[in-house]
């Protein structure tokens, strides 16, 4: 089992930045495919970015919302992946979770991640 720690959200104003960060322990961090997820109020979970393991290329996935004004990375020495928020816009504001999964391929949905962490709340006003 995989332990995520995310971090790094908090309140800030519609154009500015952010950047979550998620810590992961119990697994080799670089055979891990992570991705982010936010929930808003009222509304379900969605896709928000992934990365896939670094001998998949380390891919970038990104849900057309975000597309442009979000960048996930990893860092495999600090076990850590990463969400960089710029241009933030009120409908932006969510919980975000970082997710992780060890399979052969990227997970296609986030019922197919195995883990996930505590969520962080982004709030971005107006």
């Amino acid at each position: 089992q995989v332990q995520l720690v995310e971090s790094g959200g908090g309140l800030v104003q519609a154009g500015g930045s952010l950047r979550l960060s998620c810590a992961a322990s119990g697994r080799t961090f670089s055979t891990l495919h992570m991705g982010w997820f936010r929930q808003a109020p009222g509304k379900e979970r969605e896709f928000v970015a992934a990365i896939s393991v670094s001998w998949r290329g380390g891919r970038t996935y990104y849900a057309a919302s975000v597309k442009g004004r979000f960048t996930i990375s990893r860092d495999n020495a600090k076990n850590t992946v990463y969400l960089q928020m710029n241009n933030l816009k009120p409908e932006d504001t969510a919980v975000y979770y970082c997710a992780a999964d060890s399979g052969y391929r990227v997970p296609a949905t986030q019922s197919d991640y195995a883990d996930w962490g505590q969520g962080t709340q982004v709030t971005v006003s107006s």
